[in-house]
């Protein structure tokens, strides 16, 4: 099972703005495919699609991660 929930970006428990751990692993990743395939083709009109892509590369991204 993957760990979605996992942050990119973690701050210490007694920070003061700890209540909003900020974006997942997941997310990030996801945003950085999304960054790479726009910058690549900036012309996709398929958005709905693009966005699964994203979302798919970041699964896999994660899969591999925790595989082993």
């Amino acid at each position: 099972m993957l760990n979605n929930d996992f942050p990119a970006f973690p701050c210490p428990e007694d920070a003061s703005f700890s209540r909003n751990t900020g974006m997942t692993l997941r997310e990030y990743y996801a945003g950085q495919a999304l960054a790479g395939m726009t910058s690549a083709k900036p012309d996709w009109t398929d958005r709905d699609n693009v966005a699964k892509w994203a979302w798919a590369y970041a699964d896999a991204m994660l899969k591999e991660r925790y595989r082993g």
